[in-house]
């Protein structure tokens, strides 16, 4: 077995390079109640594809889940947890707790994180809408104090808030901020946060993934080039922490190998390539559900996942939370378009092993 600290150190390693981060869903039964053998199922299969880490307690995983009569937080965090350890792999593998709310809520979902082994804390600016940069940074600062953290740029239509060059400017200075994820699904929010780091004394210490579930492909092959001073610097998204990677996972570990071997090697960007990219986000807007201001982004999620098996249903915790009108239809017409884009197959051949008792 590996030593703690050798793994500590390759885990950072890991997220440097760029890995495949699917954002974790929630299993539930027909109750509305927690299904832990198909919970833990999910964690098998994002293990099993390749994935080089997962994140929990986000908003793939509901939001709900914090509710006191719910009470889910930390059982979630926790089944997650105890299947990467019964893994045993001799690889690192990324652990993110998803952190949100006020800094009492957040200071106590970071504990609740270490506690558990999580590596680092995806923290979300969500539900803050009237707090000022001052404020938001300072219970940034906080939380770095218990756990690395993975900064996050939320769009607005799902929580999220306007976020400026400035605030990410100084939330990459930082020490104990280690990544940021960017998904405010619009380029020129994106840039100002590539910028902020390029243009940051922590350049090479602050790795940049994409949340931009519209824009994955693209995001990931661009090389993004600024000048400082009079010097041009230049730094790559490295890789991707999303939604849309909890489904079709052990594809977008394919995706992500290649898009590195180009990068590594410098060379010529495939047209193909970029046609995929295309197919990608034909993909995601049939999960996503932007028609309806994201409304039936959960349930569209977890539609993919029960056509696989690997859930029953796809029930939310909150009962209004469905496929909005026609979302069923476009499932239907991406799967049947894009067949090479899934991994049913895979999930075929070792789904009774997944869902096996613990």
């Amino acid at each position: 077995m590996k030593e703690a600290k050798q793994l500590a150190r390759e885990a950072e390693e890991l997220l440097r390079r760029g890995t495949v981060i699917p954002a974790h869903p929630l299993a539930l039964n027909a109750a509305r109640e927690l299904d832990e053998a198909r919970q833990r199922a999910l964690t098998r299969y994002y293990i099993a594809s390749g994935a080089g880490g997962i994140a929990v307690g986000v908003h793939s995983t509901q939001f709900e889940i914090r509710d006191p009569d719910i009470g889910l937080y930390e059982p979630v965090l926790r089944l997650a947890a105890e299947e990467v350890e019964a893994a045993g792999l001799q690889r690192p593998f990324l652990k993110i707790a998803g952190i949100c709310g006020p800094t009492e809520q957040a200071l106590a979902e970071a504990e609740v994180a270490v506690k558990l082994g999580y590596d680092l804390g995806l923290v979300s600016m969500g539900g803050l809408k009237d707090w000022n940069d001052d404020e938001l940074l300072d219970r940034m600062e906080a939380i770095t104090k218990i756990i690395p953290v993975f900064g996050f740029y939320l769009q607005p239509s799902v929580g999220g808030r306007r976020l400026g060059y400035s605030f990410w400017r100084r939330l990459a200075e930082l020490s104990g901020v280690k990544a940021v994820k960017m998904a405010p699904f619009n380029r020129y929010e994106t840039l100002d946060v590539v910028r902020a780091v390029c243009e940051s004394s922590r350049r090479d210490e602050v790795a940049l993934y994409t949340g931009n579930d519209d824009n994955i492909v693209a995001d990931l092959l661009t090389a993004y080039r600024f000048q400082v001073d009079g010097v041009p610097v230049e730094k790559r998204i490295v890789g991707g922490l999303l939604g849309h990677w909890a489904v079709w996972t052990a594809k977008a570990v394919a995706l992500l190998e290649e898009i590195h071997a180009i990068r590594d090697l410098k060379g010529p960007i495939p047209a193909e390539l970029l046609t995929r990219g295309q197919e990608i986000t034909d993909v995601n807007a049939a999960l996503f559900d932007p028609t309806h201001e994201f409304r039936g982004s959960i349930p569209g999620i977890h539609e993919v996942l029960r056509r696989q098996g690997l859930l029953e249903g796809r029930w939310c915790l909150n009962p209004e939370e469905e496929l909005s009108p026609g979302q069923l239809e476009e499932i239907e017409r991406v799967y049947g378009a894009y067949s090479h884009l899934n991994d049913d197959e895979f999930v075929a051949r070792h789904l009774q092993e997944w869902l096996r008792e613990p």
